[in-house]
């Protein structure tokens, strides 16, 4: 997507070997392209999030594996060290699935038999094709979530949807979920408006989302967290779309905090509240979302808040030096709220009859 005029992926490979990505942590007062050299690079740059968003932390992930393979090149114990590197990427972080669902992919081509430099070359090239897969993912969403906003603006004229965090081009390797059908009803010539979720702590809606929008000329409004309910009760909210990090088989979400407060609202003002997500997301291990590891993050981030003053970026504290906080990056919104899941091969109800039934089983 469009960075000023210039058409940037979240991640992509240079010179045939090089990885290279936004550093999100620098926008939107920044823009910072950071190679990464090793794996543990990969691993430091999920964790901190310098990427983030689940489709992306995969794709991300998958780059890592080759990245700790290239690096162990020439090594006697290559596959030893090859295994309990990824082993610790997978901890990266613990509530998107897609890092374990990517870094898997990436261990079925793991074999003792294969010369160490063509299995390098076979890891870049599955990592590739992971990203590429992704981008398709994210146009096919679009496509399907773009039905549900040209009914609503055929009715209307104009359609404003509320977005709950950063499911953005960001958040994936290109168009993102939540936002793909945003982006595709602009390109339609529909009347869109956006209610962007600051989203606290970390401030992703209006650091990245808002940042989005204004590179791609959408109309969009910056909003407190604490503003959806108000919208919604006065008629001023059509839809809500969010993306998702697990969707569990029952058909409960995991998305960034305060997602499920946005599902209660739209719930009690009969406002349909969608969930964009790749099947990739979708969990069946896991039964329902009570199952669904909930990530607890430093409590600097509710701490302080990062901005920009003086022509660079600083951290700001906004509550007592000693006051203890709780960070928890994640919370749960059961299917029964949810009118439906939009994934890149239909729009399904959160249920586990259907859940199954389009992952195949």
């Amino acid at each position: 997507m469009k960075i000023g005029n210039t058409n940037f992926r979240t991640i992509w490979v240079e010179n045939n070997f090089d990885v290279k990505i936004i550093d999100q942590n620098f926008l939107p007062f920044s823009f910072v392209i950071k190679t990464l050299c090793t794996g543990d690079d990969a691993y430091i740059a999920i964790a901190d999030m310098a990427v983030r968003g689940a489709p992306l932390i995969g794709v991300t992930a998958a780059y890592g594996v080759y990245l700790y393979a290239k690096s162990f090149l020439g090594a006697n114990d290559f596959m030893e060290k090859l295994s309990v590197a990824v082993a610790h990427l997978q901890e990266a972080r613990p509530t998107a699935v897609n890092l374990k669902w990517a870094v898997e992919r990436q261990i079925k081509l793991f074999d003792n038999t294969k010369p160490q430099e063509f299995l390098v070359r076979e890891l870049l090239a599955n990592a590739n094709k992971i990203a590429e897969e992704d981008i398709e993912t994210n146009r096919a969403i679009g496509s399907i979530g773009l039905d549900l906003i040209e009914k609503i603006y055929d009715d209307k004229g104009i359609v404003n949807i509320l977005t709950h965090c950063n499911a953005g081009w960001l958040a994936t390797v290109d168009y993102g979920t939540a936002t793909a059908p945003i982006y595709m009803a602009k390109e339609q010539g529909f009347d869109v408006n956006v209610w962007v979720d600051e989203t606290r702590p970390r401030n992703q809606g209006s650091r990245l989302t808002a940042y989005e929008l204004l590179n791609e000329d959408i109309s969009h409004s910056v909003i407190a967290d604490n503003t959806g309910g108000h919208l919604m009760q006065t008629g001023k909210v059509d839809m809500v779309i969010v993306g998702c990090d697990r969707v569990a088989a029952n058909g409960d979400v995991c998305n960034k905090i305060g997602t499920y407060l946005k599902a209660l609202a739209a719930f009690d003002n009969n406002i349909p509240f969608y969930v964009a997500a790749p099947t990739s997301t979708i969990d069946l291990n896991i039964k329902s979302g009570k199952d669904i590891p909930i990530e607890e993050r430093h409590e600097d981030e509710v701490k302080y808040v990062a901005g920009f003053c003086g022509n660079k970026n600083v951290e700001i504290l906004v509550s007592p030096k000693d006051s203890p906080a709780t960070n928890y990056g994640f919370d749960i919104t059961p299917a029964r709220l949810i009118t439906g899941l939009i994934t890149e091969k239909g729009i399904i109800r959160p249920k586990e009859a259907s859940i199954s039934r389009i992952m195949g089983k």
